[in-house]
């Protein structure tokens, strides 16, 4: 989970969710889908900004995770509580400017090896850091491995 935004409105919806994954598990006996996690974020978004005092939450999301059969999935979710599945995507400052990058280099032979997808997200961020890649941090993410930074 990567946000982008207010952050105390970060917390509230992370515990939130963070709950409701515990719940599921205690339920179903099993851990949620990325799909189902971010569907309740959205929705809980989408309450807030329909209720009566309250404001809606100023965050964008980016949810990654691997369904059961270990395909690899990627959901945004707005402040407004829509949510939308990408192959590769970019929120925050300079998001726009990532994601052009990424629409003109973006290929399933650039992402083949770790290798060659971390050159293409090192590439797509020095689009937009101005400390020339300094403070460039990046982490691979496997199906049942820790994170690696």
């Amino acid at each position: 989970l990567v946000i982008s935004g207010l952050t105390a409105d970060a917390r509230i919806v992370i515990n939130r969710a963070r709950v409701e994954c515990q719940s599921h598990r205690l339920t179903v006996e099993d851990p949620v889908t990325v799909e189902y996690i971010t569907r309740y974020i959205a929705s809980l978004k989408q309450r807030y900004t329909q209720s009566n005092g309250r404001r809606p939450f100023g965050i964008s999301a980016l949810i990654v995770g691997f369904d059961f059969d270990g395909t690899p999935r990627l959901y945004q979710t707005d402040p407004s509580g829509t949510y939308h599945a990408w192959k590769a995507n970019a929120i925050g400052r300079g998001a726009k400017s990532v994601r052009e990058f990424l629409e003109k280099n973006y290929t399933d032979e650039a992402i083949e090896t770790d290798d060659l997808t971390i050159k293409l997200v090192i590439k797509a961020l020095l689009e937009v850091v101005q400390s020339g890649g300094k403070n460039i941090e990046l982490a691979v993410m496997r199906r049942e491995q820790p994170l690696k930074v």
